[in-house]
Formats: structure tokens, sequence, C-alpha cells
């Protein structure tokens, strides 16, 4: 039967505590675990706690005020500043999706792309500036002459690197959206990469590990590995392509010097990406998701995002169910298996039907009617687990990064950006300084076989040229009464919308601050396999949850990284409440008019 098709997003964000595999290791993991996700962290996960201790900033404010929630204190500087300067939401985000491509190289990207939500002047819009199979990419083109798919083609080096997109989709921001000169949001990030930054311990250990994933097959190391923890760490060429881009915009990168550079890296690497790929890329505004829930209008990513729809789902089955979960304790493990129930149809519907929709119809409507929201809440098995031969589509027929940010003026934009898995195909383009993105991985490179996070999918999402990968990134708002209540987003590959889903549920049903929620154990279930229930390695489960579940018949078992990388905020009685995940390096602020750290 049809499970879920390639996912997007690895998260990214690396520590001492959570560092990641190479995709071979995972493919072995997920082999081992019927196909569900990679290899367990180099280093033991901390003592379990239920919580994950509060280190990141939570504040609260007038919504007259700023708010915002980015990964990492450099790119929040740069964020505040725009902001304090006058800038709108929008530019905001356009400089912290640059500063990000300095100093988060693993998820931060120009090499890569990404989906922005804008909720401005009480209307809503939605950015896709996901990455596009090259035009000399074919359905096959990951299969040897037996028609098996040749291992790790599709995530390391030059053929596994779609047509990135980060720079259109900024461009297209601002040109639309932008108060301040183009110039201004860009510069700061040149700085950062010319003069240089201070590497965060966490950054340092993610570099070391992407320097013993890469060593001898990219050119990976030649720039990443002279960064050290608490050094100044410069990137001259990515300064000289960034002040090409301040200087011309979008034709600083997809054309003259900069697209030299990368046809000529694809030259060198028998790559795929040509001069006409990069002329030919546009991003492209859609219509974001919509749905009433509860008192709230919750503004989502639409397809090529299987994101949005999956929250959707999740919220409204959840509360069909309503009465199954009267009294329920967070994250019990009558809790879980709930969500686990829901999650399984969830990812059911995303692998027969989800993809670009400018290349298949996806009856996105009847996904999300109430009558079919409905009829997958009764097949919901309350007391035992649903087995794959009863769970089918419903029809008939990690690296990422997020930010979110709240301007003055009440203004909103969520962006989730990617390059895929941790420093996406490891290839730095030779003269430019950035590394390329492995999103190919996440089309269905052949139907039934998984991708890196053990997701698999059918034809919705097979390669064809010019197409763009089905992602799971999940850039979320929520408004009531028309004002935006709650922006939230994460990395994480095909948790994203599971995570998404859980802070919605942790602030609304439990009461829980940002931090509180972003720090609370996650859980996750995906299908395959059916009796497979994960979690935060660093924030377990409660044991009793874990013995209950397991008495039931579940395996829960720690992720195998620390997913999500939550970034949030929430207007809670007239005031803001900005939180980033404690479980990583990011950082959560709330301004007040003429602040200027």
């Amino acid at each position: 039967m049809p499970v879920s098709p390639g996912t997007s997003e690895f998260e990214t964000h690396g520590s001492s505590n959570q560092m990641r595999s190479d995709v071979k290791t995972y493919r072995s993991f997920c082999l081992l675990f019927a196909l569900l996700f990679f290899a367990a962290c180099e280093k033991p996960a901390p003592v379990a706690v239920e919580t994950a201790p509060v280190s990141a900033e939570t504040v609260a404010a007038d919504p007259a005020r700023a708010a915002i929630a980015i990964p990492d204190s450099q790119s929040a500087q740069v964020t505040a500043d725009i902001l304090a300067k006058g800038g709108n939401a929008v530019d905001a985000a356009v400089a912290a999706g640059f500063a990000l491509a300095v100093t988060e190289p693993e998820a931060g990207n120009i090499g890569g792309g990404g989906f922005m939500l804008i909720y401005l002047d009480d209307k809503a819009y939605f950015l896709d500036y996901r990455e596009t199979a090259p035009l000399a990419a074919h359905r096959d083109m990951y299969l040897d002459e037996n028609g098996d798919v040749i291992e790790g083609m599709s995530t390391l080096g030059h053929l596994a690197s779609g047509v990135p997109g980060a720079v259109a989709g900024l461009w297209s921001a601002h040109q639309r959206f932008g108060k301040l000169p183009w110039r201004d949001l860009v510069m700061p990030a040149v700085a950062l990469a010319r003069d240089g930054f201070v590497v965060h311990p966490d950054l340092a250990d993610t570099i070391r590990y992407g320097t013993r994933k890469f060593d001898g097959k990219t050119n990976f190391s030649k720039y990443f590995a002279s960064a050290k923890a608490g050094e100044i760490f410069r990137q001259p060429e990515l300064a000289d392509t960034l002040q090409r881009i301040a200087d011309e915009g979008a034709n600083g990168f997809y054309s003259g010097k900069t697209a030299e550079l990368i046809v000529a890296e694809m030259k060198r690497g028998n790559g795929l990406i040509s001069a006409e790929d990069l002329q030919r890329y546009v991003a492209v505004w859609r219509e974001p998701l919509t749905a009433k829930w509860r008192d709230f209008m919750v503004l989502s990513a639409p397809p090529p995002s299987s994101g949005g729809f999956a929250v959707i789902q999740l919220l409204k089955i959840k509360d069909l169910l309503s009465h199954e979960f009267e009294g329920l304790e967070h994250n019990s493990a009558q809790y879980v298996h709930l969500i686990a129930e829901i999650e399984k149809r969830v990812f059911a519907d995303r692998a027969e039907y989800l993809g670009d929709s400018d290349f298949v119809d996806v009856p996105m409507d009847r996904l999300l009617s109430d009558a079919y929201l409905k009829q997958r809440a009764r097949e919901i098995s309350v007391d035992s687990i649903s087995q794959l031969d009863n769970v089918h589509p419903g029809l008939e027929s990690m690296d990422t990064t997020h930010y979110s940010i709240v301007d003055f003026d009440g203004n909103a934009v969520a962006t989730t950006t990617t390059l895929n898995l941790s420093f996406g195909s490891g290839v730095v383009v030779e003269g430019a300084g950035f590394l390329l993105n492995d999103e190919m991985d996440d089309f269905s490179v052949k139907p039934g076989v998984p991708n890196a996070f053990g997701v698999i999918g059918n034809t919705a999402n097979e390669i064809q040229p010019g197409k763009r990968m089905l992602s799971s990134m999940s850039p979320t708002i929520l408004t009531r009464d028309g004002k935006v209540d709650f922006v939230v987003g994460s990395p994480g590959g095909s948790t994203i919308f599971t995570t998404v889903f859980q802070m919605i549920v942790n602030s609304y049903d439990f009461g829980m601050t940002a931090v509180e929620s972003a720090g609370a154990s996650r859980f996750h279930h995906q299908l395959l396999q059916p009796d497979v229930v994960t979690y935060s390695p660093s924030v377990p489960l409660p044991d009793e949850t874990i013995s209950q579940l397991s008495d039931r018949g579940y395996r829960a078992i720690p992720h195998p990284f620390d997913y999500g990388d939550v970034q949030t905020i929430r207007r809670v009685d007239d005031t803001w409440d900005a939180g980033s995940d404690p479980r990583n390096r990011g950082e959560s602020r709330v301004l007040e008019r003429g602040q200027q750290d």
C-alpha cells in the first residue's frame, strides 16, 4: 500500500548530544526499523527530564511592540536592527534569511529554497521558493541498470542538487512588500561573512560532523574545517557573492559571475544545473491553505508542501475526537496512542495524494472537507494499534531552519528554509563560497523506496524536469478576529508538521508558554512501522508513558536526533510571548520602538 513519499528538511542544529549520522547509516537504520528513521546520535542523550531547561529568552510585551524568534543570536541581532530602523516583518525576514546563510551554514542558505507565509495588513500571502528539478533531470536518474536505487546519489554530491530558489524568493518578497532598500537588508550578511562572527560551540560540533561525513567526497572541509568554537570565522568568497546580490538583486545570483560559478561547479562534478535552469527559475506566489479551527483561522503552507494539509488534518481530527481526549494528561500513554492513530492516516494521505500542484492534481478540498475528516476520525482505533493493512489513503481512487517575526504594526512572517540534510549535498560552489542543497532526495526516487527520512511515496512526487519536490515545511500563523495570535514553525524532516501540531496543542490545550511548549518532550509517528513511536532523546516521554505504551504493544524509542528547532510567538492577554527552542542556540526577543541593542 502507498505510504508517505520523500520528506524534506533534516533537523540541523547540532550539539554535543545530537550529532547526526551520514545518509548511508540512516538508510541502514531505516531498513532495520522498517524504513522509519535514520541512525542514532553519536553521543548518548542527556539524563531524562520531562521539559528541557529554559535557556532561551521568553518575554512578554504590549502587542504594539515587535517580537522575534530566530535560530541564532547573530541573525536575531540583524533582525532586531532592521525592525528598529523602520523595516516591516518582510524586511526583517529577508535580512534574517541572508544572515542565516552566513551564520547557520548547515541549514540557512542561498543554495537551497523555502517557503514564506506572510500576514500583512490583515491579509495572508504565501511565497513558494522551493527548489526545482533541473531540466536534464528524469524519473529514473538515480536507478541502476537493474532498476535499483544507487545508494547516496540523491543525497551526496553534485547530482543531488535542485535549482536553488532562496535568493529569488527573498527578492520577490521584498519587491512586493519591502519598505527599506534591498541593499540595507543584504549588507548585514555581507559584513558577517567578510568580518566574521564568533562560532557557537554547537555550530563547531556540527561542522566537525560535516568534515567527517564529507571527508574525501566533496570540498566541504576546504571551506569549513577552520571554524572553531569561540573563534572568528570569515567567509570571503561568500561575502563577495552576497555583495553581488546586494548590488544587483536576484540577477546577482541567477546571472553574471555567480551563475557562471554555479555552472562551472556543476560541470566539475557532472551535475545537472545549467545556466538555463538558473535563468528560468521563478518564485511562485500561491494561495495559503486556510481553515477554521475553533475561534481561529489557521494559515499554512499549500503544495508543494504537505505541511499545511497535515497540520490542519491533525488539529481537526483531534477535535472531532475531543471526547476521547477529555481528561487525558499531556503525553500520557493514551494521549500518545490517539495522536499516533491520527498521524497514521495523515501520512497515508500524504503519500498517495500530495505533490507539486503544478504537475499533479491534489484533491485538497476533499482532503480537508468536514465529511472526509469525520470519516477519518471514525477509523481511529481507540484501544489498539491499527496495522498497515487497515490504514489506507482515504479518498476513492535534516537541513532546515525556521524563524518567526511580528513587526511593530502586528504584521507577521513565518519562514522555513532548507538545504535538506545537514549541509545539503556537501558541495560548496568554488569561488562563491556557499553550499548547494541535496533536495533531489525529497522526490520519490522510486515508488516504495525510502528517502533519507525513511518515508516513501508514489508517482505524485516522482521526478520531472522543472518540478518542485514535496516538502513537509509548515510555516503557520493563527489569527483571531483578523489579528495575529500565533506564529510558529520548525525544521525536522517528516517530523515538522507533527512538531508544529504539538506546539499549537501545547499552547491552546495545555496552557504552556512559548518556551515551555518548545521545551516539552515531543513524539512522532509516521505510519511505518505501525508500532513505533519516537520521542526527543534529550527530553524523553515520561517513564510511565513509555512503560504503558510498551504494555500496549508499542515500541517507544528515542528519536535518532533532537528533532525540531521551534521558533514561536504567541499573543497572550494582549501581550507577546516569544520563545526559541531551548534545545538549540536560538534567541527570542520582544522589542520596543526605538530599542536597539
